[in-house]
């Protein structure tokens, strides 16, 4: 294996930073922290001797899953102290043809909530395994784990998000359908053609976080989910614009009163009916949408 060279292929180790967001991304569910914790290992790129380096995308990766458990270890403790459900600041993407269902499945909400069941290192190896395929032996490596530990690790973080609540992978095509038809319903005030589009055990989860008026529990059921939807939509539905946009790899809803981002909504659908609504409505989650679709892995 020839050894790296900093001089002739320094810059090309900046074709690794959609792979270390991604997983950062994954890893913390903030995208300003996914960023920052990026900007970190590539400045400890730069500071290092790197004349031993065989591989720099394995030493970046190394570097930003180790610093990504370590910032997830620290962030137990404001979640739990968080305003209302949590749900990770939304991400604008446009995702290729071939990689859209699989795109929607890893980085959907509904994913990204059940990794919280993970403790950190489980839901590094979890993620470096079956999102990224890194090979057993270097995520050990990674995570200073023998290979057998790593096995375990990733057969219980599958476990334990099999475990949770289903989740479905739709077409984007039948998604963006549905999400049509339930904007009209709501535009149109029709109770009974909205309650058509929600699953018998629908759940709608708002993220305030105290800095926007949101629900401070997550709300279960057809008919609380129509009635709370339907009374925003006519206290607020004249001063909005809903426009259709893809988030977290699949089609959803951006809302925005006198051009300004209210709140995004995703929807969680089979292609038939909605299982669950995420809409988040904190502003600190809301300001980096601007920045337009993120490349990421």
């Amino acid at each position: 294996m020839s050894v790296f060279d900093p001089q002739t292929h320094t810059p090309d180790v900046l074709r690794h930073r959609p792979r270390l967001l991604g997983l950062g991304y994954r890893m913390l569910g903030d995208l300003h922290e996914a960023e920052d914790l990026v900007q970190e290992a590539y400045l400890r790129w730069y500071q290092e001797d790197r004349a031993g380096v065989a591989t720099p995308e394995a030493w970046l990766l190394t570097v930003a899953t180790r610093l990504a458990v370590d910032r997830l270890r620290r962030a137990s403790a404001a979640r739990e102290s968080y305003v209302g459900p949590w749900l990770p600041e939304p991400v604008a993407t446009t995702p290729a043809p071939d990689r859209e269902a699989e795109r929607a499945s890893d980085l959907s909400v509904a994913l990204l909530l059940m990794l919280e069941r993970l403790a950190p290192e489980e839901r590094a190896a979890f993620l470096l395994r079956d999102v990224f395929d890194t090979g057993y032996g270097e995520i050990a490596g990674i995570l200073s784990r023998s290979e057998a530990a790593v096995r375990q690790m990733v057969h219980r973080a599958r476990e334990r998000v099999r475990g949770g609540p289903p989740r479905f992978a739709a077409p984007a095509d039948a998604s963006e359908r549905l999400l049509h038809r339930f904007l009209d319903a709501l535009a149109r005030d029709d109770r009974e053609a909205v309650l058509a589009l929600l699953a018998p055990g629908v759940t709608l989860t708002s993220d305030g976080g105290g800095k926007a008026y949101a629900a401070r529990n997550v709300i279960v059921g057809p008919d609380r989910v129509m009635r709370m939807l339907m009374g925003i939509e006519r206290k607020y539905g004249s001063l909005m614009e809903h426009r259709l946009t893809h988030l977290h790899g699949q089609p959803a809803v951006v809302s925005l009163a006198a051009e300004q981002l209210y709140f995004t909504t995703v929807l969680e659908t089979d292609g038939e009916r909605i299982h669950a609504i995420y809409r988040v409505l904190n502003p600190d989650k809301l300001r980096r949408l601007a920045g337009g679709p993120l490349v990421i892995e």
